[in-house]
């Protein structure tokens, strides 16, 4: 999936060898209610807009995958958009169960009582639940290739924001790292609120950080910042074959018509916007 400030782009392999591809146009509500776009609050807003768009990209790969012999869909646009919310819906009820309840229980029930104690005890808890989740859905056959799909998006940003022939070759030379990566934002967000959750109350900030963090990556104080987020990609990325890296120039391709991305892709390096598109 490849994301622009217009609209989002969806590649998918299929069982045959060729590339269905979704188009649909996104304006994020950042754009639409100004307050929302406000630093500090539009990485928040950010966020849920990936999910919902990552939760989308991931029905029409199901849908693609489960179509017959003929081509068409098992399930009619209403089936798929119920199974969606469904979908969507146990995917939060259990991530709040795991991620929030349990450790926070395991924390009360090894008799950790204090604010300092019990929020350093509960963050580690979270971070090792998260981390831990992370690593076993990777040893999942299917999981692998969607991490080494991940990977193969990172490596064709690096390519267009390097200037580098979009071709599968190209690409792969490229690191499968990117700081950008929503899941170095989830990262992020888990240890930071361990430290300032238990020290100074509620964390913000860190959606801004990751913006500027994709700008100023080459500098080294900025570097050294965003290191273990960049590492954390270990565990939600996988290095892509060739095919894979085609998948992900063809999402690539269908969203460098957008004005800003074609302004990116003009402007000199040092004078690029913000962020032209995501993945």
């Amino acid at each position: 999936m490849m994301r622009s400030p217009s609209g989002m782009a969806v590649a998918v392999r299929r069982a045959d060898g060729t590339v269905a591809m979704m188009e649909k146009p996104f304006i994020s509500i950042t754009r639409k209610i100004k307050v929302l776009g406000w630093p500090f609050l539009r990485g928040a807003v950010s966020l849920f807009e990936t999910l919902y768009l990552g939760t989308t990209a991931l029905q029409f790969s199901a849908d693609e995958a489960s179509r017959d012999d003929d081509g068409k869909a098992p399930l009619t646009g209403g089936a798929q958009g119920m199974i969606q919310t469904l979908t969507s819906v146990l995917a939060l009820g259990l991530g709040i169960l795991m991620f929030v309840v349990l450790p926070a229980k395991l924390t009360e029930w090894l008799g950790f009582q204090g604010r300092i104690a019990f929020g350093l005890v509960d963050g580690l808890f979270r971070l090792l639940a998260f981390m831990l989740y992370l690593l076993l859905i990777s040893q999942w056959k299917e999981m692998a290739r969607v991490l080494g799909y991940h990977g193969a998006e990172h490596k064709a940003i690096h390519a267009l924001e390097n200037r580098a022939p979009l071709t599968p070759e190209s690409v792969q030379s490229f690191s499968r790292f990117h700081p950008r990566c929503g899941t170095s934002f989830l990262f992020l967000v888990v240890v930071v609120s361990v430290v300032v959750f238990t020290f100074i109350g509620k964390p913000r900030g860190i959606g801004e950080f990751i913006r500027l963090s994709g700008k100023y990556a080459d500098r080294p104080v900025v570097r050294s910042l965003i290191w273990p987020g960049m590492q954390f990609q270990r565990l939600t990325t996988r290095e892509p074959d060739l095919a894979m890296c085609e998948v992900a120039i063809a999402a690539l391709e269908r969203v460098r018509s957008d004005e800003v991305v074609r302004r990116f892709e003009a402007a000199p390096t040092d004078a690029r916007p913000e962020v032209a598109f995501i993945q």
